[in-house]
């Protein structure tokens, strides 16, 4: 639509503003509208609009200012919601970094206190080895020194009792005093013939066994004079042989032995070719009684047992 305003013959502006409710068209398709007239007379009207409009402007403008306050104090208020929460945020991440410092730190106590632990372990193993070792030692010393004992004992029993009556070293038993070569030298060993000459020596000769009671009495003292890995090398000459007459065995105070229950079994068999004519005691923990067997009186080497009456 063109600016409705036009000037007067004098010049001046006149302004024509539509009224709507003048507005019609024609039948022919075509509007007309009737114009009222605006001069000089309407100047207080364009005030007043104008007025209007700077309040309508002044309106909006402290609307939007307000709005802009209301706005910056939202923003604000959730900018210290999130600074709080941010500083909540921090301070917790600060106390689990503080709590995982802490629980490292604690781990690798733990793990130098099981180490610690470990080595003293292994520690205590050896000196607990080390000290089984010694109780075994001490244990077999204790041993040794009850056996000692036990001998000491019946060496002191003996003594005692053949106080005046034996010469040191000898038993006593009845009425007869005994001597023992392995108490005296545990490793000096003499044929038969030589160790008879050794009793003789003493004033004694080679023992006579007569009665259980001293068969039982040999047996019990010999008990622990073991000098060899076996029975036949732990045995004692005694005054027993057979070289005269084979198979016919008599005491040196030629008195014939009849008892056969005091031979182990299968003995006498006077094996070898020199032949085996001269007895010898051992001592034996089945059968007390079977305690003799024959052997080589020159060729082989044993203790002996002397035997002399008491004084």
């Amino acid at each position: 639509m063109e600016n409705p305003q036009r000037r007067s013959n004098d010049g001046k502006k006149i302004s024509f503003i539509p009224k709507f409710d003048q507005v019609f068209f024609n039948t022919g398709g075509h509007f007309r509208s009737s114009y009222e007239i605006f001069g000089r007379g309407g100047d207080g009207s364009n005030r007043l609009v104008i007025l209007c409009l700077g309040l309508l402007n002044a309106f909006l403008l402290i609307a939007a200012v307000v709005i802009g306050i209301n706005c910056g104090k939202v923003k604000e208020g959730s900018l210290q919601v999130s600074h709080s929460a941010a500083t909540q945020l921090i301070s917790e991440l600060n106390y689990l970094r503080g709590n995982h410092s802490d629980v490292i730190e604690a781990e690798e106590e733990a793990k130098n206190a099981l180490e610690r632990a470990v080595k003293n372990h292994a520690q205590l193993r050896v000196k607990i080895e080390q000290q089984r070792t010694i109780n075994d030692n001490y244990q077999r010393q204790i041993e040794a020194l009850q056996a000692e004992k036990t001998n000491l004992q019946s060496n002191i029993s003996a003594l005692e009792g053949t106080c005046g009556r034996c010469l040191s070293k000898w038993l006593l038993l009845n009425s007869s005093c005994y001597f023992f070569s392995y108490i005296e030298s545990r490793t000096v060993k003499k044929n038969w013939p030589d160790s008879r000459a050794d009793c003789i020596s003493r004033g004694a000769d080679l023992i006579v066994i007569d009665n259980q009671e001293e068969q039982r009495f040999v047996s019990d003292s010999i008990e622990n004079m073991k000098s060899g890995r076996n029975v036949w090398e732990s045995g004692f000459w005694i005054g027993l042989t057979d070289s005269e007459t084979e198979g016919t065995w008599v005491w040196i105070n030629n008195v014939t032995e009849v008892e056969q229950r005091y031979w182990m079994d299968g003995e006498p068999n006077n094996i070898g070719q020199l032949g085996e004519d001269c007895g010898i005691a051992v001592y034996s923990p089945n059968n007390p009684w079977k305690t003799r067997f024959d052997a080589s009186c020159h060729q082989r080497e044993r203790h002996w047992i002397c035997e002399m009456t008491s004084s």
